[in-house]
């Protein structure tokens, strides 16, 4: 086995915000040298890496010309040139998540049609090349209202992503490459995360319940374990399992799932990568989420999934009607209560829903941990000077 630690070795990470930033406590751990690109001198991981290239994740020359100085190369967000991956991979670099994989995660539309090939179930949908296109196949066909429009590509914390509820409403969507889906009942929105290295070792972590902030469709809260039946976590985390499969990717694979109203499961999409709904690992797992990254791009064993505690996850946003110089008020009222730890992402300023940290709530008791997340998160405030 290579030797990673306290030697030459050299991670490379495409992206700097804040899962790198995350990502970066564990190779601090482990002692691995570490190389972030990222478009922005602030960026959360500018300050705490080892080395720090600025380039567009999208410039193929950047994306290149970056790998080129690196023994490994993974990803902290999937918006990165494909081409550019191609191309090191055909030169022999090892890139986890594989750029196959990365090419067919960063483009809905081929993300769906890959569920539909593999038999994985998932709410019907269609491609559409513009908004031109899609609103001539909505007046020329029977179509159920309301459906779920997503831009095929850039879409992230919910924007490039509406709920069209008339033909009306196609007027004031993006003209870009899109897919409708149709609008699922569900009672639940659950995510797995699954671990695989290069050897093919793989485990899945527990099933989580995700709340949404109803106006800006973000995640409020993450719960672990998910508030649900044996028998739906059982079924989420087969499914997980066996979309992991179908991709053979290395890496992370954070899988977003709907619990249907008659107790489905369907797959609404997957992120190649340390996720949102692993957040609460941190502090109520045995193996955090990025520690778990870090040992499948490296092939090293996979560590232990299970939670030694309930975890619940409180995303921090930037409050509306507030932009400028953060100030996070009240973050000594929320330390004085038991189980409770911030993690401040390091970015500078804040505007309205902008993701800016987290808090995790941990205790044995599920049903109390929510109710202390419920006083987190109307204690805290995320404000400008």
């Amino acid at each position: 086995m290579k030797n990673y630690f306290s030697s030459d070795f050299k991670l490379g990470v495409l992206g700097g915000g804040q899962l790198g930033r995350m990502l970066l406590a564990e190779t601090q751990k482990y002692d691995i040298h570490t190389a972030i690109l990222d478009a922005s001198p602030e960026a959360p991981c500018a300050q705490i890496c080892n080395e720090f290239h600025i380039g567009n994740l999208l410039d193929f020359d950047a994306v290149y010309n970056f790998g080129k100085g690196v023994d490994v190369l993974t990803i902290e967000i999937e918006h990165v040139n494909i081409d550019a991956l191609y191309q090191l991979e055909k030169e022999g670099l090892k890139i986890y998540p594989q750029p196959s994989v990365i090419e067919i995660i960063q483009h809905k539309g081929k993300q769906k049609d890959f569920f539909v090939k593999n038999t994985i179930p998932t709410s019907p949908h269609k491609r559409f090349s513009n908004k031109a296109a899609l609103l001539s196949y909505c007046k020329e066909n029977i179509v159920e209202f309301p459906f779920v429009w997503k831009s095929a590509q850039f879409g992230y914390d919910g924007t490039g992503v509406k709920v069209v509820r008339s033909l009306d409403h196609i007027q004031n969507l993006a003209d870009t490459d899109c897919i409708i889906e149709e609008l699922i009942p569900f009672k639940n929105e659950l995510a797995v995360i699954v671990a695989r290295n290069a050897s093919g070792e793989i485990k899945t972590y527990p099933v989580v319940e995700m709340e949404f902030h109803p106006e800006a469709n973000q995640v409020e809260y993450v719960i672990c374990p998910a508030r649900i039946d044996d028998s739906v976590a059982n079924k989420a985390r087969e499914i997980a399992l066996n979309v992991a499969k179908s991709f053979e990717h290395v890496g992370l694979l954070a899988v977003e799932m709907f619990q249907t109203n008659d107790d489905e499961i369907l797959v609404n999409e997957v992120a190649p990568r340390t996720h949102n709904s692993g957040h609460y690992s941190i502090e109520a797992s045995y193996t955090n989420q990025f520690e778990q990254h870090l040992r499948t791009v490296l092939n090293l064993p996979l560590g232990n999934t299970e939670s030694k505690v309930a975890g619940i996850m409180v995303n921090l946003v930037g409050e509306e009607g507030y932009s400028g110089d953060v100030i996070y008020e009240n973050i000594e009222k929320v330390l004085q209560i038991d189980g409770v730890t911030p993690h401040i992402y390091g970015k500078k300023t804040t505007k309205p829903f902008r993701k800016m940290g987290h808090v995790t709530i941990v205790d044995k008791d599920i049903d109390k941990a929510r109710i202390t997340a419920q006083k987190v998160k109307e204690t805290i405030r995320v404000i400008s000077k």
